[in-house]
């Protein structure tokens, strides 16, 4: 079993930043990527990106890319989101996930069936 807790979220003006961080407990040597969702009110969770867990690979989804950024510290097994420029459309509730699959492709990993464990998110909130 993997725990995921998201912390964060908040409040932010139209062009500001934020940085989501995903604390991982529990097992977390079957990890493999870890990914950033969100979810805006009356719409489909949307995948924002992830970060394979032992390569630090990074892959995001077109839209967010050159404003989000996920890192990870593997010594505190924590990942986190940089969003910086962030507009009123961001406005969502914020999931991180954790897949423990093995070799999957990131074309796959898009999508929230691979993902095997989520935290219970974190509300951002972008004002005009």
């Amino acid at each position: 079993q993997v725990q995921l807790v998201e912390s964060g979220g908040g409040l932010v003006q139209a062009g500001g930043s934020l940085r989501l961080s995903c604390d991982a407990s529990g097992r977390t040597s079957s990890i493999e990527v870890m990914g950033w969702f969100r979810q805006a009110p009356g719409k489909e969770r949307e995948f924002v990106g992830g970060i394979a867990w032992y390569t630090g690979n990074t892959q995001y989804a077109d839209s967010m890319k050159g404003r989000f950024t996920i890192s990870r510290d593997s010594a505190k097994n924590a990942v986190y989101l940089q969003m910086n420029n962030l507009k009123t459309e961001d406005t969502a509730l914020y999931y991180c996930a954790a897949s423990t699959e093995t070799g999957t492709s990131w074309s796959a990993l898009k999508f929230s069936s691979r993902y095997g464990y989520w935290g219970q998110g974190t509300q951002v909130t972008v004002s005009s």
